[in-house]
C-alpha cells in the first residue's frame, strides 16, 4: 500500500468519525427539542405570556419574566456596546505594538472565557455592595455587561482587522485625518461584523442565568419592573425557580418558557447571520 493510499484512507475515515460525532450531537439535540416541544407547547398561549407568576400553575405566566429579560438586554446593550467597540477600535486603530498592548491582547481574550459566575461575584461586590446598587436591575445589566464587554471587543477588532489596509491608505492619501478615517471608512466596512458580534455576545447574555443569581435576582416577582432600579427576574432563573418545584404541572411551565427562551435565542442569532451575509454581500474586496 502507498503512501497516498494510506492517506485517502486516513482521511475517509476521519471524514466518517467527524459525521458520526455530529450525528451524536443533534440526535440528543433533536431527543431534547422533541421532549421539550411536547410537554410544553400546549402550554404557551396568551394568557401564558401576559399572567403573573402564581403558585397555581395553570394560572402562573412569564410576564415578569421576559419583561425582565427585555429590561437587561436593553440596559446591557447600552452599557457594554459602546464601550466595547469603542475600546476595540481604540486597541486596534490607535495603539501601538508594545509589550503593554500585546498583554493586554492576551487578558481580553482570557476573560472571554472566564466562567461567568465569577462575573456575578465581581458584580456583587462591586455593583451592589460598594456602588449600592442593590438588587436591581441595573446591577444585573452591569454584570453582564462585564460577561460580555471582552466579546464585543475581540469582535470589533477582528473585524477591524478583516478592513483591508488599502482602505486605510487610499483614505490617507486622500486628505483625510485618522479619526475621518475611522469613523467614515473602516468602521462602515467594519459594521457587519461588528454588528454579528454584538448580536452573538446578547443571545449569550439573555441564557445566563447564575451572574444574575448572585448579585440578587429573585426567582419570585409579583409585579413587572418599570424602572432601572426596580427589582426583577428572568426567563432563566423563572425556568429554574419552576424546575426546583415537586409539582409535575410546574414542569410543563418550564418547558413552556425553555421553548421562549430558546424562540429569543434563535431570533437573536438568525438575525446576526443575515445581517453578517448581507454585509458579505454588499463589500467585495
Amino acid at each position: 500500500m502507498t503512501n497516498s493510499t494510506r492517506n485517502r484512507i486516513k482521511d475517509k475515515a476521519f471524514q466518517v468519525f467527524g459525521i458520526f460525532c455530529m450525528l451524536i450531537g443533534l440526535v440528543f439535540l433533536a431527543a431534547l427539542l422533541i421532549n421539550i416541544l411536547s410537554e410544553g407547547l400546549a402550554r404557551i398561549d396568551w394568557d401564558f405570556l401576559t399572567s403573573l407568576p402564581s403558585r397555581r400553575a395553570s394560572r402562573s405566566g412569564i410576564l415578569t419574566a421576559w419583561a425582565g429579560t427585555l429590561w437587561i438586554l436593553v440596559l446591557t446593550s447600552l452599557i457594554a456596546f459602546p464601550l466595547g467597540i469603542s475600546a476595540g477600535v481604540y486597541l486596534e486603530e490607535y495603539t501601538k505594538k508594545t509589550k503593554m498592548a500585546s498583554f493586554l491582547e492576551i487578558n481580553i481574550a482570557n476573560l472571554a472565557g472566564v466562567p461567568s459566575i465569577i462575573y456575578g461575584l465581581l458584580g456583587l461586590e462591586i455593583f451592589v455592595r460598594q456602588m449600592g446598587m442593590g438588587s436591581s436591575l441595573l446591577a444585573g445589566a452591569m454584570t453582564l455587561s462585564l460577561l460580555v464587554l471582552p466579546i464585543v471587543i475581540v469582535t470589533t477588532r477582528e473585524s477591524l482587522k478583516a478592513v483591508p489596509q488599502t482602505v486605510r491608505q487610499g483614505s490617507f492619501a486622500l486628505g483625510a485625518t485618522k479619526w475621518q478615517t475611522t469613523w467614515l471608512q473602516v468602521l462602515p466596512a467594519a459594521f457587519g461584523g461588528i454588528l454579528t458580534g454584538v448580536i452573538m455576545s446578547l443571545s449569550r447574555a439573555v441564557g445566563e442565568a447564575a451572574p444574575l443569581v448572585v448579585v440578587g435576582a429573585l426567582a419570585y416577582v409579583p409585579f413587572v419592573p418599570s424602572s432601572p432600579n426596580d427589582e426583577f427576574t428572568v426567563l432563566p432563573i423563572q425556568i429554574f425557580n419552576w424546575t426546583s418545584r415537586p409539582q409535575a404541572e410546574f414542569l410543563v411551565n418550564a418547558a413552556a418558557a425553555i421553548i421562549m427562551l430558546l424562540l429569543i435565542t434563535f431570533l437573536l442569532n438568525g438575525i446576526a447571520v443575515y445581517l453578517r451575509n448581507k454585509q458579505q454581500k454588499k463589500i467585495k474586496w
